[in-house]
């Protein structure tokens, strides 16, 4: 089996791989402050919920964009599973067959995002990813990435009008029926999803016109379902293809040792 981690700024996403497919996908709030101890309970008790054998796991893997979070996940793996983790960084992007961009800056979740779509679709693609920020990254059919737009994302840009504007609050990411908002609530909604609809749009069009082809855009991310008008745009919606990229780059870096 293979555990996967990707440590993000709102959630920790864990897969377990098993049987050739994700078994499981449980999430955790990324929490700095949080001491180590509660997310070792956290995954142990996931194990044991799915009666699951810690030590069935093989192979972990860890993306994380969150600095504070990386040693305390990597030292539950070494407790837990006792297992020392591969973590994304430019050292493992050295043995991939693919030619990372910026490979000391650019986020390990772009990097996994890029390999599983390398690995998956075999052509030139736009990764849309709908997490804390809304990233497009675009990888080549021969597995060079080749650019990345960030924009905030869905959550991050209510969170910010509620935060800066004393009568708005948070509402709930759901598209509403009219651009044409009758309250608080459908008024955010309408500007925000409606508007994303449209940077979305926007910003795959500029990149296909700069590649000169109409590559295919793969969304993921917990949120890529949210504006469901976008989505006949996309080619294929992947929740999970950020765990699939950990998983394939792990067994790349183990068929290399």
């Amino acid at each position: 089996m293979l555990l996967a981690f990707d440590i993000g700024n709102s959630d920790i996403t864990v897969g377990l791989w098993k049987d050739n497919e994700w078994k499981y996908v449980w999430r955790i709030s990324s929490r700095p402050d949080l001491p180590e101890l509660f997310y070792g309970i956290k995954i142990r008790d996931y194990f044991f919920e799915s009666r699951t054998e810690v030590t069935d796991v093989r192979t972990i893997v860890l993306s994380s964009v969150v600095p504070a979070m990386t040693e305390k996940i990597k030292s539950v793996s070494r407790t837990l599973f006792e297992k020392e983790p591969i973590v994304l960084g430019p050292k493992v992007y050295e043995s991939l067959p693919m030619n990372i961009l910026n490979p000391f800056e650019i986020g390990s979740d772009l990097v996994a995002n890029a390999a599983g779509a390398y690995y998956k679709f075999k052509q030139t693609c736009i990764v849309v990813d709908f997490g804390t920020a809304l990233t497009f990254t675009t990888v080549s059919g021969e597995g060079k990435i080749l650019g990345v737009s960030i924009a905030p994302g869905l959550k991050t840009a209510i969170k910010s009008l509620s935060q800066n504007t004393a009568k708005l609050f948070d509402v709930p990411l759901e598209m509403p029926d009219s651009s044409l908002g009758k309250n608080t609530v459908t008024a955010i909604q309408s500007g925000i999803l409606f508007g994303y609809e449209g940077l979305v749009k926007n910003v795959v069009a500029k990149i296909r016109e700069e590649l000169k082809t109409e590559c295919p855009v793969i969304a993921t991310g917990g949120l890529s379902s949210v504006i469901t008008p976008l989505a006949s745009f996309f080619h294929a919606i992947e929740p999970n293809l950020t765990l699939d990229g950990l998983r394939i780059i792990g067994e790349l870096v183990n068929g290399k040792k």
